[in-house]
C-alpha cells in the first residue's frame, strides 16, 4: 500500500512538472513565432500541456519502482555508515558543519560582486569551509567536551597565579586488568584518579567471553562485567564509556594503543605485550603487576622467617614455600622438609619481570655450618 502510495505521488508530481513544461514551452512558441498560421490557440495551447503532463507522468508511473529500490539502498548504506559513527561525533560535527558555513556566507557576500569568478569562488568556499568545519569539530571533540573547564583553569590562574593547576589524564582500562579486578581495590584506595575510561570495543569483547562454550572463559568475563559495575557502583570514582572506535584496525590492543594517542591518555593492564607496544608507540602505560611487586614488602639477605614447605623445587634438594602475597620462596635443602613449617634465613632476592623470587636456606642447616 505504501508503494502504491508513493508510486501513485510521484506520477502526479511527473505529470504537473510535465503540465508546467508544456505552458513553458508555448510560450516559448508564442515568443518565437515558430508557426505557420499565427500564433498558438489557447485549445492548442492546452493540448501541448497535457500531451507534455502524460508523458512525464508515464515516465516517472515507469520509473519509479526502480528509484524506489535505488532510494532504499542508498537509505540503508547511509544508515549503515551513520550507525558506526559516534553519536558525540555526529553532533559535534554537525555545529562545526553549520559554523562553518555561517562563516562561508559572510565571506561569500564579499566575494559575489566580484564578475565571472563571484560565484565560482562562493561555492568553493562554502564546500571547504564546511569539511573544515566538520574535520576541527570532530579531531577536537576531547576539548570541546572539556571547554567549560578552560574558563575554571583561567579563573584559578587569575586567582592564584603560583599555584599550578594539576588535570589528570584518563586511564583507559583493557580487557586482562578488568577481569583481573585487582584495579577495583586500587581505585578504592584513591592512589588512581580518574577518568577511568572503558572502550566499548573493550565492553564488546567482555560480552563475548562471558558468553564462551568454554566455562572457564566464561566466568573470567563475567567476573570482569561484576567488576566494572563495582567500579561504576561503589567507587567515588569518574567513569567514561567512549563509543570511539577504529574499523580498520582488527586487534583491540592495538585499538587501545590508538584510542592512548588520541585521547592522551595511559593504558592502565597487566598484559606485558601490551606494555612493551604501547611503550614503543609512546603511549604511557600503569602495570597492575609492576604496581603489585614494588608494594610488596622489603625482604634482605639476612632476615628470618617462618615459612610451609608446600612443594619439590627445581634442582636437587629444594622445597618451595609461599609468603601471603604469593612471592615464592626457593628453600635450599627443604624438600625433606615438605609439609613442614620451618624457620628460614634470607640468602639472596632476585628481582623478575615476573616478580620477586627469594632463596632461603633452614636456619638450623646454617647454624652447622657456622
Amino acid at each position: 500500500m505504501f508503494n502504491k502510495i508513493i508510486r501513485g505521488s510521484l506520477t502526479f508530481a511527473g505529470a504537473t512538472a510535465g503540465y508546467a513544461i508544456g505552458m513553458l514551452i508555448s510560450k516559448i512558441i508564442k515568443a518565437q513565432r515558430i508557426v505557420v498560421i499565427g500564433s498558438l490557440s489557447t485549445l492548442q495551447e492546452l493540448i501541448i500541456s497535457i500531451v507534455s503532463a502524460i508523458l512525464f507522468g508515464s515516465i516517472l508511473f515507469v520509473i519509479t519502482p526502480w528509484l524506489m529500490r535505488k532510494g532504499l539502498r542508498s537509505a540503508n548504506w547511509v544508515e549503515t555508515e551513520l550507525q558506526k559513527i559516534p553519536t558525540t561525533d555526529i553532533i559535534v560535527g554537525s555545529i562545526g558543519l553549520i559554523i562553518g558555513l555561517i562563516i562561508a556566507y559572510l565571506i561569500s557576500q564579499l566575494i559575489i560582486p566580484i564578475p565571472y569568478v563571484g560565484n565560482i569562488l562562493s561555492v568553493i568556499i562554502y564546500i571547504f569551509l564546511g569539511y573544515l568545519g566538520v574535520s576541527i569539530a570532530t579531531k577536537k571533540i576531547n576539548d570541546l567536551i572539556n571547554f567549560p573547564n578552560i574558563f575554571r583553569r583561567n579563573t584559578s590562574k587569575e586567582k592564584s597565579s603560583n599555584k599550578e593547576v594539576y588535570k589528570s589524564k584518563p586511564k583507559i582500562l583493557d580487557t586482562s586488568v578488568i577481569i583481573d579486578g585487582r584495579i577495583a581495590d586500587v581505585c578504592k584506595t584513591g592512589f588512581v584518579e580518574g577518568p577511568l575510561v572503558i572502550p566499548e570495543f573493550v565492553l564488546e569483547e567482555l560480552r563475548h567471553i562471558a558468553d564462551s562454550s568454554d566455562s572457564l572463559k566464561r566466568n573470567r568475563g563475567r567476573r570482569g562485567l561484576d567488576i566494572l559495575n563495582k567500579i561504576q557502583k561503589e567507587l567515588e570514582i569518574e567513569v567514561q564509556i567512549t563509543e570511539k572506535d577504529f574499523e580498520e584496525i582488527a586487534e583491540v590492543d592495538s585499538k587501545l594503543v590508538r584510542l592512548g594517542q588520541i585521547m592522551s591518555g595511559k593504558i592502565i593492564t597487566n598484559d606485558f605485550n601490551l606494555n612493551k607496544v604501547s611503550e614503543l608507540q609512546g603511549v604511557p602505560v600503569l602495570n597492575i603487576n609492576e604496581l603489585a611487586n614494588s608494594v610488596k614488602p622489603v625482604v634482605l639477605p639476612g632476615e628470618e622467617m617462618i615459612v610451609q614447605v608446600i612443594k619439590e623445587g627445581k634442582e636437587l634438594n629444594q622445597g618451595v614455600a609461599y609468603l601471603d602475597d604469593g612471592t615464592m620462596i626457593v628453600v635450599d635443602g627443604g624438600k625433606k622438609h615438605i609439609g613442614e613449617t620451618m624457620d628460614v634465613m634470607v640468602t639472596s632476592v632476585l628481582q623478575t619481570a615476573a616478580g620477586r623470587l627469594i632463596f632461603a636456606k633452614p636456619k638450623n642447616m646454617i647454624n652447622r655450618t657456622a
